[in-house]
C-alpha cells in the first residue's frame, strides 16, 4: 500500500455536501497526490463504515480540508 507523497489539500467549503461527491473529490485528490488503489480503497472503506459525521472525520484524516 502506497500513500500520497504529501497530504493533499482539498476545498470542501462551498462545494457539494453530498457524501458521494465528497468521497469522489477526496479519492481524486489522493490519486493525484500519488496514492495507490489499495490506499484509496482503505479510505473508502473507513469513510463508509459509519454515518455522515464519520465520513467527514475520516476525510479530514486523509486530506487537509480548507
Amino acid at each position: 500500500m502506497k500513500g500520497p507523497l504529501t497530504k493533499p489539500t482539498l476545498k470542501l467549503i462551498g462545494e457539494d455536501g453530498n457524501a458521494f461527491a465528497i468521497m469522489g473529490r477526496v479519492k481524486q485528490a489522493l490519486r493525484r497526490a500519488g496514492a495507490d488503489r489499495e490506499y484509496i480503497d482503505k479510505y473508502l472503506s473507513e469513510a463508509t463504515a459509519g454515518d455522515y459525521d464519520n465520513l467527514l472525520i475520516v476525510s479530514m484524516e486523509y486530506v487537509d480540508v480548507e
